[in-house]
């Protein structure tokens, strides 16, 4: 079974935080390594942070510092915890593998704004 079910996004004022979660199916969280993207309105989609199969982290540039990737094995999940957000932050978060598989989620909303 091919499965994604991103959420935890939400409306937030800038400098908040959200954690998202993505559930994985067990044939997609074992295969390859695990990421989360993001595509704001107008944009390309883009990796915001990935992580091994073995647990090894890796934030892009844009976000280091303010996003953490993390996962539980047990639970087929990982998370992306936001701190200090920014309005530029604004998008649809998505899961998959990295680099992605053809099957994508529905994905989470985040939006910053006063």
């Amino acid at each position: 079974q091919v499965q994604l079910v991103e959420s935890g996004g939400g409306l937030v004022q800038p400098g908040g935080s959200l954690r998202l979660s993505c559930a994985a199916s067990e044939y997609i969280f074992n295969r390859n390594h695990m990421g989360w993207y993001r595509q704001a309105a107008g944009k390309e989609l883009e990796l915001v942070a990935a992580i091994t199969r073995g647990g090894t982290p890796n934030v892009e540039d844009f976000a280091k510092g303010r996003f953490r990737i993390s996962k539980d094995n047990a639970k087929n999940t990982i998370y992306l915890e936001m701190n200090s957000l920014k309005p530029e932050d604004t998008a649809v978060y998505y899961c998959n593998n990295a680099p992605p598989g053809d099957y994508w989620g529905q994905g989470t909303q985040v939006t910053v704004s006063s």
